[in-house]
This record gives C-alpha cells, sequence and structure tokens, in this order.
C-alpha cells in the first residue's frame, strides 16, 4: 500500500546546478511489539501498550524519489512529495517495496546525497549525504484498524480509498 499520509517536504539550500538524490527509509523506534486497546465506545481511551519483544527485524530496504537525480534547482522549486513510496508487510516482497513489520514503531529518515561528479567521489562519500529525522512522522505500522472512529478518518481523508466512500459508513 503506498505510505498514508505521503511523506513531503521543502528543500532549501541546494546548489542549483548540482545534481542530487532524494531517498528514504524506515528504522525501528525501539525493541517491543505493540498492541492496541480501545474502548469501541470511547475514541478519546485509545492507547497502545507494549506486547511483547519486537519481531526479527525486516530486511532494510531503501525507497529511491523516482525524480532522482536531479538537479538542486528542480527539487527546491516545489514540494517534493514522496507519493510513490509503498509499504508492505510481506517478507517476501520482490517489487522493492519497505518491508514492516505490524504492530511495530518506526522512524522515517530523509536523505538526500549529492551526486559528486569527481572520478575519487568514493573518498568524499561521508560529507556528500544528510540524513533529516521529523520526529513528529514516527508511527506504529498497522494492517488493520481496531478503533472504527480512526478507520472512518481514513478512508475520509485518503485519497486512495474511494471506493469506500461509495457504502454505508457503518460497512467501513
Amino acid at each position: 500500500r503506498r505510505m498514508f499520509p505521503t511523506f513531503q517536504v521543502k528543500i532549501f539550500g541546494m546548489d542549483p546546478m548540482a545534481d542530487y538524490m532524494l531517498l528514504m527509509d524506515f528504522v525501528p523506534v525501539d525493541d517491543k511489539r505493540y498492541r492496541q486497546v480501545t474502548s469501541r465506545y470511547a475514541f478519546h481511551s485509545s492507547s497502545w501498550l507494549v506486547a511483547g519483544k519486537a519481531d526479527p527485524a525486516t530486511p532494510g530496504r531503501v525507497h529511491y524519489h523516482p525524480d532522482s537525480p536531479a538537479k538542486g534547482a528542480q527539487w527546491m522549486k516545489q514540494i517534493v512529495s514522496f507519493d510513490k513510496l509503498k509499504l508492505t508487510n510481506n517478507l517476501l516482497d520482490d517489487n522493492g517495496h519497505i518491508i514492516l513489520n505490524s504492530m511495530h514503531r518506526y522512524q522515517p529518515r530523509f536523505h538526500v546525497v549529492y551526486v559528486d561528479p569527481r572520478k575519487d567521489s568514493e573518498k568524499y562519500a561521508e560529507e556528500n549525504f544528510k540524513t533529516f529525522v521529523f520526529e513528529e512522522t514516527r508511527f506504529t505500522a498497522v494492517t488493520a484498524y481496531q478503533n472504527h472512529r480512526i478507520t472512518q478518518l481514513k478512508i475520509a481523508s485518503n485519497p486512495f480509498a474511494k471506493g469506500f466512500r461509495d457504502c454505508d459508513p457503518e460497512d467501513w
């Protein structure tokens, strides 16, 4: 599935004529597995509780923005959206999607890589990239919502859930 909400970023300070690659990866926040405790009738009483030790780590994958590489001028002229990024819990995925464990917490990381034109660019690899972490983007990966109000909110807000809006909200 496509990640929702979509990760978007506005970039400043690049060399307009230099090439850059933009990519994302996801790292576990901790070594725990969670479960959601909800009251069927009280939305505000939902909470996440630790349910045990984390499952074995999934294969580390990186998502390259499909416009990469591109000139700094192109990246800086508009908001960059990672709307093609897809997440899965399928460990056998061979489509290059980011594999996450359901009911685990993750921190997305955004990376900017300068495409160094020098012949010996590998010598400068350490200085040719910058990683950005926005703590407000942390999330718990889930395959199904256990709170019907969250389900309704996502269906109402997610542009990829149009089909669900054509039926009775009680069927969501």
